[in-house]
């Protein structure tokens, strides 16, 4: 499989230049062949072709006064703009056909939007110098700060500049079958909440740490210094970087807990269950902030990956499975219960069950793994006999299988 590894950049002032040269020339090619196509469809014409576009709006342009200043630039550039001009294209017509998720249809590029990149692949001739900088053709070489080593040789470089004007190389890497983990037998059931991030079947719970919670006071203070700034000032632009690198701090606070914490499931177990969560749902309750807070999807979509990755079996049951209802014990449903119940009685077996690892084994139940309720906080409760089995009868009743 293929991954992304993520490093920071340190571009000196001239490298700096020269990649946001790279980022507008990237954008107008972008531009221009939407403005193009969305010209052909209002008048009925076919769609141009990428060869067609290429042609038209990289190579004959830079031969016009108008667009001369795309030739400063790495011609890679300019034909990875159109590359994803066709990708967005081809992801909105899949959804359409419901062969996809449904996504909007593609907008214009602007030189304000908080994120700009180009990518270089292996034609660009980019690599890596012998003093472990990148070099990019018509920028220079740039210094890198290596976390950790490539597994193999990168095919792509996308260069990125954030909201808050950092600059990260991203290198796309094929993952060698060396890395399979040998065989383990726990399995484990995951239930994701907001008290708690996570609760496993195992009866272990995972605080959830609230980084967006615990930043809110320096939040606050920089958006109001921020409000306070006249439109269109520097230092307005400084304060807006500053409420930028605070987000930045905190995203990033929150990513390295959901990869430790997926990293170490994924090891210690063979295989991993969860719950489809109605994420857009909730995050349109009154929950909202804290729903965003927890980032459940940008979670399970590591833990996915690296169960592909290191050979671990990964399930996502269904949304609408009853897993607070059910009984891990004896399977009775109990019925819905308000979310202010954390411990409730099973009417049939007698069993006092905590709500969220309760859930947590029926997940990992529905998902077809083999987990008991051994693990979790599930104790007996004295249950008065019913009527019908204490009592006596005049006559023979017959039994009936439950």
């Amino acid at each position: 499989m293929q991954l992304r590894y993520s490093f920071r950049l340190y571009p000196s002032a001239g490298q700096r230049t020269a990649l946001a040269r790279a980022f507008g020339c990237a954008r107008v090619v972008y531009n221009d062949a939407l403005r193009a196509r969305e010209r052909a469809r209002a008048q009925g014409l076919p769609f141009p072709k990428a060869g067609d576009l290429s042609k038209a709006l990289i190579t004959e342009a830079k031969k016009t006064p108008e667009r001369a200043w795309l030739g400063e630039v790495s011609a890679v550039v300019l034909q990875q703009s159109l590359r994803d001009l066709d990708t967005a294209y081809r992801n909105f017509f899949d959804g359409l056909k419901g062969k996809r998720p449904r996504v909007g249809a593609p907008r214009y590029k602007s030189r304000k939007d908080p994120r700009q990149a180009v990518r270089f692949t292996a034609n660009a001739r980019w690599s890596i110098t012998p003093g472990q900088k990148l070099r990019l053709p018509k920028i220079g070489d740039v210094r890198v700060k290596w976390s950790r080593t490539l597994p193999s040789t990168p095919s792509t470089v996308t260069v990125v500049k954030d909201s808050a004007g950092r600059y990260f190389a991203s290198f796309v890497v094929e993952t060698s079958p060396e890395e399979v983990l040998p065989q383990t037998t726990p399995e484990l059931g995951i239930d994701l909440g907001l008290g708690h991030f996570a609760v496993l079947s195992d009866g272990t719970k995972v605080d959830s740490p609230r980084f967006l919670r615990r930043a809110g006071k320096r939040l606050r203070k920089a958006q109001r210094a921020l409000s306070r700034k006249e439109k269109g000032s520097k230092n307005r632009n400084k304060a807006r970087i500053r409420v930028a690198r605070a987000h930045a701090r905190v995203a990033d606070a929150r990513g390295e807990f959901h990869h430790q914490l997926s990293t170490q499931l994924i090891r210690e177990n063979q295989a991993v269950a969860v719950e489809d969560l109605a994420v857009k749902a909730l995050a349109r309750t009154r929950l909202a902030k804290s729903v965003h807070d927890a980032g459940w999807s940008a979670f399970v979509s590591m833990l996915e990956y690296k169960a592909a990755r290191y050979g671990r079996t990964f399930v996502k049951i269904g949304r609408f499975e009853p897993t607070s209802q059910v009984c891990s014990v004896c399977g009775a449903n109990n019925g819905p219960k308000p979310l202010h119940v954390r411990e409730w009685t099973c009417g049939a077996c007698g069993a006092v069950l905590d709500r969220d690892i309760n859930a947590a084994v029926n997940v990992a139940k529905a998902a077809g793994l083999a987990v008991t309720a051994c693990g979790a906080r599930v104790r007996r409760a004295p249950v008065p006999a019913p009527r019908i089995e204490a009592g006596t009868h005049s006559t023979p009743q017959l039994s009936t299988p439950r």
